[in-house]
């Protein structure tokens, strides 16, 4: 049996994490399988990997420490893979629900729509970095970006939470067209609703998709 993947994807404080455990809590309830992870991250190599790029001291440390566009992007794609190898393929092998919070569309809106990094460049390390595993579905957080970075700011911030408001706005450009690429794989969620709101659009727009 082969299960289900489903993608959560958007922008700075956009609310993907909560509602990822808030639909893993309703699944599980219900007594399906699931395996809640996260990019980049959930293996112990790209957890390294999530450190080098994200965390950061102060805007000048940040600076001086981040790498270059393309270095962040081999380092992505090198925590990708290890995540698809060693998680994500064995837990959808085993027919689990796999709520991902982040995979290969972030590298595209965030190194291409951000960084300015080739599009069909990103796609082909994209490729290599998943073996052609694409989710089922993928949650768009649609929010504007001075609203997230507003709620992320009264919280832990991370190196992107402190890109420049252009970077941001390229970025959530990037994932409307992704969208619009793509309209049978993506929901696009007006994230800025009510949690509770929110939670009730998800499960309506993917309890039909993970049936099965």
């Amino acid at each position: 049996m082969s299960g289900r993947f489903v993608t959560f994807e958007g922008g700075e404080g956009s609310g993907k994490s909560t509602q990822i455990e808030r639909l893993a809590t309703r699944l599980r309830a219900e007594g399906r399988d699931v395996l809640v992870t996260r990019e980049p991250g959930g293996t112990p190599l790209a957890e390294s990997v999530r450190g080098l790029l994200l965390d950061g001291g102060t805007d000048a440390e940040s600076a001086a420490a981040a790498p270059s566009p393309l270095a962040e992007a081999f380092l992505l794609e090198a925590a990708r893979a290890d995540l698809v190898a060693r998680v994500l393929r064995p837990a959808l092998a085993a027919g689990k629900i796999v709520l991902c919070d982040r995979y290969d569309d972030s590298t595209l809106a965030y190194q291409g729509g951000g960084r300015g990094l080739d599009d069909a460049m990103l796609r082909a390390m994209n490729r290599a970095a998943t073996g052609g595993l694409a989710p089922h579905v993928t949650l768009l957080f649609d929010l504007d970006p001075d609203v997230g970075l507003g709620r992320r700011s009264r919280g832990e911030t991370n190196r992107m939470d402190r890109e420049s408001p252009a970077f941001h706005a390229r970025v959530r450009a990037r994932f409307h067209e992704l969208a619009a690429a793509e309209p049978d794989r993506f929901v696009v969620i007006d994230a800025s609703q009510s949690a509770d709101v929110l939670e009730a659009q998800i499960w309506s727009a993917i309890a039909p998709r993970l049936s099965g």
